[in-house]
């Protein structure tokens, strides 16, 4: 199996977990999509198209899951106070819920990654994520 479908099904494995966990909790339901919007969001809000550009998406679909949020009572849109025509995605009470108990099950979940792969492995993996990798090759400019 390639690496790169090695590194999603490794997501998918926290993902998948983690979304189960959050509904088992009570909390809304989430679509994968929807669960990688998320880790892109600014503590002071976020623009919507700041949010499509770091997830590397269109305006129109990263509308189209904040509304989903929104509806999900997560995230709500308000005035931007830096451009009032401008506006920012920002968590609600009940999304703002959700944070300690999304990093609890990332704990749990890397303690279980740990007991069924072994600590030196996990720790390897981490020290490889955590490298610099440098631009994506499909992006680095060519040397004149």
């Amino acid at each position: 199996m390639n690496l790169a479908r090695l590194l999603l099904e490794g997501f998918r494995w926290f993902d998948d977990a983690l979304r189960s966990r959050l509904a088992d909790q009570g909390l809304a339901e989430l679509t994968t999509a929807e669960s990688m919007v998320f880790p892109y969001l600014d503590s002071g809000g976020t623009r919507p198209a700041d949010l499509a550009r770091r997830l590397g998406i269109t305006r129109q679909s990263a509308q189209t899951l904040v509304r989903g949020l929104e509806r999900k009572g997560l995230v709500e849109l308000s005035d931007d106070p830096d451009d009032g025509r401008a506006k920012r995605i920002r968590l609600t009470a009940s999304g703002r819920r959700s944070v300690p108990l999304a990093l609890e099950t990332f704990a749990q979940l890397e303690r279980e990654l740990s007991r069924r792969i072994g600590t030196k492995n996990v720790a390897q993996l981490r020290n490889a994520l955590e490298a610099e990798w440098g631009d994506s090759p499909a992006v680095q400019q060519p040397d004149n």
